[in-house]
């Protein structure tokens, strides 16, 4: 008996947050790698508890499905050192939020420089907008007492000074654009636009593909009967 190993496409899947979906999808979409792709509520990270049980149960339940997983998260404080958890290989975003996948970690501590007061927007954080923003800081639990969101948000940006938008090239940057302008508008913050640098997670995309060859060919070699002798 011989052993060969069987020529195998490696399978990918991705389990991520829904503000990254349109860049994971603009960079992925003709990629047959992959093969699985959820995309998970925004506001997990706020619960680091939740969200870690609600991606370990995601990725466990791509086991014997894919050979590698793209955890589209930056750690966000909650999911730290996860990986190592995860009952498949996994490759996570290196950043410390979704903002610095988006404009490098560089980029975004110099834009933080620049203007310590300042909101970051995407297309996904755009398209969820003044709504997405309320959800995100709890700030509808009080409607009952007669309190608008608005309110408290105005006393929350009292800082702030701009609204940062930047532009990943997905969907329509008309629409992105509007709503980013308008958010900025009823907290009364400067808009601005800059381009994106996806340099991070097109680095995680590579690793984790080079991950999944190699976890494909560690499982697919399999005994092949060698050429009987007369």
């Amino acid at each position: 008996m011989a052993l060969a190993t069987a020529e195998a496409r490696p399978r990918i899947g991705i389990v991520a947050c829904e503000i990254l979906k349109r860049e994971i999808e603009m960079l992925t979409k003709d990629d047959p790698d992959f093969v699985s792709r959820e995309y998970l509520e925004f506001a997990l990270h706020i619960d680091s508890a939740v969200l870690k049980q609600k991606v370990t149960e995601k990725v466990e339940s791509l086991r014997g499905k894919v050979d590698a997983v793209l955890l589209g998260y930056a750690v966000c404080q909650s999911l730290k050192g996860v990986t190592k958890q995860l009952p498949l290989p996994t490759v996570m975003l290196e950043s410390d939020d979704c903002i610095g996948v988006l404009i490098t970690p560089e980029e975004y501590e110099r834009e933080k420089r620049c203007c310590t007061g300042t909101w970051f927007s995407s297309p996904g954080w755009a398209e969820l907008g003044f709504e997405g923003a309320v959800k995100e800081l709890h700030l509808d639990s009080m409607k009952s007492e007669g309190y608008e969101p608005l309110f408290f948000l105005r006393m929350i940006f009292a800082g702030y000074k701009r609204s940062l938008y930047i532009d990943t090239h997905t969907g329509d940057r008309e629409v992105y654009v509007a709503k980013a302008k308008d958010f900025s508008d009823r907290l009364e913050l400067r808009h601005e636009e800059r381009d994106c640098n996806l340099r991070e997670l097109t680095k995680a995309i590579a690793r984790v593909k080079k991950l999944a060859r190699e976890e494909s060919a560690r499982t697919s070699v399999c005994p092949v009967p060698s050429e009987s002798t007369a």
